[in-house]
């Protein structure tokens, strides 16, 4: 798969991914959060809960599932945007959690999970 169709179908199960949020009653805050620490792709308040929500879609099954494309390297670099985060908005006195979104699509349908809590904070650097 090409640089281009993997950004491609990225932003699909982003896309997707939204709507199903939306439909489990998340408000979504922020997409494509950037820092020069690392990148959240969607932001959202889920009751008094921020969370910090990671999308992976696949297209086959040939590398594994979406989740378990998010290593310990990216759970950092995850957990590092959302702190700036929080920094910026003054919400460290709230709730925040890490959420996965797993993106499937085969043959023209898809299949979507969410998980709640799919991994804590990684605080083995300092900020």
């Amino acid at each position: 798969m090409s640089p281009n169709q993997r950004q491609k179908l990225g932003k699909f199960g982003e896309d997707i991914a939204l709507d199903f949020l939306k439909g489990k009653g998340y408000k979504i805050l922020r997409r494509n959060y950037k820092t020069k620490l690392g990148e959240i792709d969607i932001i959202a308040s889920d009751n008094a809960t921020v969370c910090f929500i990671e999308v992976k879609t696949r297209d086959s099954e040939r590398f594994g599932l979406p989740v378990e494309a998010i290593s310990r390297f990216k759970q950092r670099q995850i957990s590092k945007a959302a702190l700036v985060y929080l920094k910026e908005n003054k919400l460290f006195e709230n709730r925040a959690r890490f959420d996965v979104v797993s993106v499937m699509r085969l043959e023209g349908s898809q299949k979507l999970d969410l998980i709640k809590n799919a991994f804590e904070l990684d605080s083995s650097f300092t900020y």
